[in-house]
């Protein structure tokens, strides 16, 4: 069978190099090739030499390609990627910065608050115009959005196009490792049931064997406050190597006091769970910190991305193959992604974390919504688990969320400065109507180059 991967936004040099690593560490069968897209051509060259040198080092034929055209790059996919990021780190900066002259403090900025409505302005109308290109030219091609604000992507994607599209994030796989670690038993072991909304899904259910692990979890918890966790331990993620190395306990302070107010554990951990909750963190006061300075730095955050730009321009520099040595699969949001192709094409059917409409799965939440839920991946694509309904606390909390998506996607379609100004408002993380008039103008005028719809 033949295979076409087209990645796009493949200077996102971590999402390209982790799939191409997967690819070779897995072996898939059938014949590949991996078309690289990117609108930079610097770093897009740079990206296809690395990818070319990894292919040397293949055990299978793996045809390369590369272009800064992605309607050329379509024809014939099998598989659509998108990693993109408009503006970049440089808009991401100010995506966190700017609402930071109006006393708002944020983490990630991705997703939610200022600097996620901010992005959504961006990415929005960017994805939506691929995934017409998609329906275009591939369009039986499955299409998988990494780009964040994920729920905001899909829901638009969903209504302005045929595209089945959806959403992948390795969130909610990590927040599991973490509990899998926390009760010592194996990962693979392991059941859970879940559902909410991408960074702030609520795991409802995690089990051992059938045994509910919540117990043991909950006596775990208590053991490590006794010690007296110190947040200063907190780095530029919260994250240290260890059993699952992408979150610690140091990093679940505030999403086990969710745990402990809602009976739902929230993945994925408190980098990104705290913007969901602006109002318990005035000034960004966390634990004796500060969101996006020493506690998640963004300084630190944008500086990681750097040394990955850099990292790729040095391998797109070299000769020859990358010794073997040198090649190790790499964790991160990719890493599922080849393992799904598999399940899809031998409808083995096995459950993954998956961002896509809720269709009835969980009756108290619109069907249209965009939710992350446990989803079996086959060859009739993603069936989601039933889940039921979900308490009035938790419904309260995501219908509101809903919402602002909702307003989102508008303002970013349509160009409307109010309807960005009352998603700002129903976010709830400033503080009155005034104060986002101003923030949406500003955030409007510093990324005006990358907005057209709103001039």
């Amino acid at each position: 069978m033949r295979n076409k991967l087209v990645i796009i936004g493949a200077g996102s040099a971590m999402f390209t190099q982790g799939i191409v690593l997967d690819w070779l560490s897995r072996k898939p069968e059938g014949d590949w090739e991996i078309a690289l897209v990117d609108i930079e051509e610097t770093i897009l060259r740079a990206t296809e030499k690395m990818v070319l040198r990894y292919a040397q080092s293949a055990e299978k034929p793996l045809k390369v390609s590369a272009t800064t055209d992605r309607q050329s790059a379509l024809e014939g996919a099998t598989v659509v990627v998108c990693t993109i990021a408009v503006g970049g780190r440089r808009a991401r900066e100010q995506d966190l910065l700017i609402p930071r002259k109006y006393g708002i403090f944020q983490p990630v900025a991705d997703s939610v608050m200022p600097g996620g409505i901010s992005r959504a302005m961006r990415m929005i109308p960017a994805v939506v115009d691929i995934a017409r290109d998609v329906h275009r030219f591939c369009p039986k091609a499955l299409f998988i959005n990494y780009a964040n604000p994920m729920t905001a992507i899909i829901r638009a994607v969903r209504r302005e196009t045929p595209v089945p599209a959806i959403g992948l994030c390795i969130g909610v796989d990590d927040s599991l490792r973490l509990l899998a670690s926390l009760a010592e038993v194996p990962y693979e072991r392991i059941t859970a049931k879940w559902a909410g909304l991408n960074h702030l899904t609520w795991i409802l259910e995690i089990r051992d064997s059938g045994e509910d692990l919540w117990p043991v979890l909950q006596h775990k918890v208590a053991e490590r406050r006794q010690l007296g966790i110190n947040p200063n331990l907190i780095g530029w993620y919260g994250w240290t190597e260890g059993p699952c190395p992408h979150a610690t306990y140091h990093d679940t302070l505030f999403s086990w006091e969710l745990y402990e107010e809602f009976g739902a554990f929230p993945a994925p951990l408190d980098r990104h769970v705290v913007e969901f909750f602006s109002a318990r963190f005035p000034q960004g006061c966390y634990y004796g910190h500060t969101l996006g300075v020493d506690a998640y730095s963004l300084e630190r955050f944008i500086a990681h991305g750097t040394e990955i730009y850099q990292a790729t321009l040095e391998l797109g520099k070299g000769d020859g193959p990358i010794p073997r040595g040198q090649l190790e699969t790499t964790s991160g949001e990719h890493m599922q992604l080849m393992d799904i192709l598999g399940s899809i094409r031998h409808d083995s059917r096995r459950w993954y974390s998956v961002n896509l409409p809720n269709g009835g799965t969980v009756p108290n939440l619109p069907k249209d919504a965009i939710l992350e839920l446990p989803a079996a991946a086959g060859a009739e694509g993603f069936i989601p688990m039933p889940i039921g309904e979900l308490s009035p606390p938790l419904t309260a909390i995501l219908l509101r969320r809903l919402a602002v998506v909702e307003a989102s996607v508008e303002a970013a379609l349509t160009g409307s400065r109010k309807l960005m100004t009352e998603a700002l408002v129903l976010d709830g993380s400033v503080p009155d109507y005034s104060t986002a008039q101003r923030l949406t103008e500003e955030l409007l005028q510093t990324h005006r180059t990358y907005l057209p719809q709103f001039n």
